[in-house]
């Protein structure tokens, strides 16, 4: 099933780890510690008479689950057989991330497959009570202008008809210097925006142009991260922001 609406902004967040924290060391001997091996016995048998704990998910769906939980993004591009394998089993999957408060969203024309929150009231609910697997992130105002500068181009090389989005960092650079004042830096941080462009790549949000450390791809991850409306509201915002800031200073 494809997807191609933009969505939602949570995308970018890290999955957490989940697992049983460590309490105190339990110390048993003599008896105790037949009993407890008796039972883990019991429990072994049992578990393989019933099923339970071999799994549900073919091998090869389970190495493609576990390849997207661990990014939160597989690219057609990148990892065509994992992205292959989350299509032929996108059911079994979605079946699986549900018990999680998890959904798919595949986008077969873009060739990208996502993992993103339930969006119902119950997993909101369970949101609150800090047990989603995906948490959000705050971005700082550096991080959101770069992210909407990245969008920009995307889209209007988009419209242009180009099928692959190249940008360089000049260019990057050059867009990103209207809104330089208002976050305090200047056009000369380049180790500030190699940082973040690193960061962004970590994220699928762009990926390296073999032979070429200057210039990216940005990958169509960009547009569920930011939507189109989104986009146009916030640069206006922004750009307001800008001409109050300049119109201080040169009242000062």
């Amino acid at each position: 099933m494809s997807h191609s609406s933009d969505s939602d902004p949570r995308f970018f967040d890290r999955l957490a780890g989940v697992g049983v924290e460590d309490g105190e060391p339990l110390l048993v001997g003599g008896e105790a510690s037949e009993r407890v091996e008796q039972v883990s016995l019991d429990d072994e048998e049992t578990s393989k008479e019933s099923g339970l704990g071999q799994g549900r998910l073919p091998p090869d769906a389970r190495r493609a689950l576990v390849e997207l939980m661990r990014n939160g993004v597989v690219l057609a591009s990148a990892k065509p057989v994992i992205y292959e394998l989350l299509c032929r089993y996108q059911l079994l999957v979605e079946d699986h991330l549900a018990d999680m408060y998890l959904r798919l969203l595949i986008d077969q024309p873009a060739g990208v497959v996502l993992l993103l929150q339930q969006q119902n009231q119950e997993a909101i609910e369970e949101e609150e009570e800090s047990s989603a697997l995906i948490h959000r992130r705050t971005l700082s105002l550096y991080d959101t202008l770069l992210l909407l500068v990245l969008r920009k181009h995307y889209q209007e090389r988009q419209t242009a008809g180009e099928q692959q989005v190249i940008i360089d960092v000049e260019r990057i650079e050059a867009q990103l210097t209207p809104f330089l004042p208002l976050t305090n830096s200047s056009r000369k941080d380049r180790r500030k925006l190699n940082g973040v462009l690193t960061k962004m790549k970590e994220r699928k949000l762009l990926a390296s142009v073999r032979g070429d450390d200057d210039r990216f791809e940005i990958t169509p991850v960009i547009r569920y991260v930011v939507s189109a409306a989104f986009l146009e509201q916030m640069l206006a915002e922004y750009q307001a922001l800008v001409d109050e800031v300049t119109d201080q200073g040169e009242t000062l």
